[in-house]
């Protein structure tokens, strides 16, 4: 499933750096850190990210009945770590069929997660926590509060900040966005390593939801 580096906001190929720039850079975007594509869903691919990774790589813990784990993204590359890590879930819609979650730590402006969401990005925009939260999940004894943010038919979205990133849950199709009231608290994989005990991870086959949303351009 690995693909060659793209723009994390729109999919297009990026450039290399070169001798002109030590970025790498999208036609479109200017420069980017490369999203490096969609990995299956497995344990050597979390290690991956997880060797890497600057920001949380989240999952809700316990995991809803009958969820699993469908594939993971990650944007970065090796002079910067990974900046962003998504983390794809696929389990029983609330409503009946099947429904999509992929969760998404990232530093602001990479626009990673407006892009799996189909909001203008790179970020939620001013505002978007004006009202109360209206969900709160927590994390070794704090609470994260989450905003939603108007994505149309197709999405359900919630948005917060926590440790100083972005922390975007975000739902296919919408009214799987129900399971947000079944999701109490969230871990971080980087500290299951050192905390423990953790359970053995469900995985399950490959996210349809994440591989097309996530397809490169061009």
């Amino acid at each position: 499933m690995k693909t060659a580096p793209s723009c994390p906001r729109c999919g297009r190929a990026v450039h290399e750096p070169d001798l002109w720039s030590s970025a790498w850079r999208c036609d479109a975007h200017g420069p980017v850190t490369p999203l490096q594509g969609v990995r299956e869903p497995s344990v050597t691919s979390l290690e991956i990210v997880l060797d890497e990774a600057r920001v949380p790589v989240w999952l809700p813990w316990p995991l809803p009945n009958g969820w699993v784990i469908t594939g993971f993204a990650d944007v970065g590359e090796e002079r910067t770590g990974t900046l962003a890590a998504a983390v794809a879930l696929s389990g029983p819609a609330p409503l009946g069929g099947v429904g999509e979650l992929v969760i998404v730590a990232e530093e602001p402006g990479i626009g990673l997660a407006a892009r799996i969401a189909r909001v203008d990005g790179p970020d939620p925009g001013e505002g978007f926590d004006r009202d109360p939260p209206d969900a709160k999940v927590r994390n070794d004894g704090h609470e994260i509060p989450l905003w939603s943010v108007d994505t149309g038919p197709e999405r359900a979205l919630y948005v917060g900040e926590a440790m100083a990133q972005w922390l975007w849950f975000v739902f296919s199709p919408a009214d799987a966005g129900m399971l947000m009231c079944e999701i109490d608290s969230v871990r971080d994989l980087r500290d299951a390593r050192d905390v423990g005990p953790f359970p053995a991870l469900p995985f399950g086959a490959p996210s349809p939801f994440l591989t097309e949303v996530l397809k490169p351009v061009g």
